[in-house]
């Protein structure tokens, strides 16, 4: 069986990090802030790093 190849689209969107957890931008920072607090819109400027479920399901994907 052929290896698997990485999911480009998905590595641009994610980094690892030298522990090796994955990070990730927040989303809904794009459009409609005029809905949402400062306080909101300063949170979702900061990076996230990726819940242990959420990693076990796309850490295939960077697999390449």
């Amino acid at each position: 069986m052929p290896k698997m190849k990485t999911k480009r689209t998905f590595a641009k969107r994610i980094k690892v990090t030298g522990s090796g957890k994955l990070k990730r931008h927040h989303s809904y920072t794009s459009h409609f802030a005029a809905n949402k607090t400062h306080k909101q819109k300063v949170q979702l400027r900061k990076s996230a790093i990726l819940t242990k479920s959420d990693e076990k399901r796309v850490r295939p994907l960077l697999q390449g």
